[in-house]
């Protein structure tokens, strides 16, 4: 079993930034891919980044250019920086684990990101 907690959610004005962290407790963790979903009241979850094992990175076109997505093996971390916050991105933040051979899928609790004036 890997647990993920998730921590850096807040309030935040509009135009504002975020720092998101994820600590994984797993032996191999730069064997997972991670990820960063997220779900706003009355939608489904959505995806917003991925980072390989190899570093390779993935966005949502509605985070393209202000979220960047990024790990440190070392720490057992993986950090999602949100900058240029809109009201929009206003939702729960969700950590994902997901191991490719075999396919293997964890989740964090989330932690709430809230964006308003």
């Amino acid at each position: 079993q890997v647990q993920l907690v998730e921590s850096g959610g807040g309030l935040v004005q509009p135009g504002g930034s975020l720092r998101l962290s994820c600590a994984a407790s797993t032996s191999i963790f730069s064997r997972y891919v991670m990820g960063w979903y997220r779900q706003a009241p009355g939608k489904q979850r959505e995806l917003v980044a991925t980072i390989s094992s190899g570093g390779n990175t993935e966005y949502a076109d509605s985070v393209k250019g202000r979220f960047t997505i990024s790990r440190d093996n070392a720490k057992n971390t993986v950090y999602l920086q949100m900058n240029s916050l809109k009201p929009e991105d206003t939702a729960v933040y969700y950590c994902n684990a997901r191991l490719l051979l075999p396919t293997m899928l964890y989740w964090g609790q989330g932690t709430q990101v809230t964006v308003s004036s």
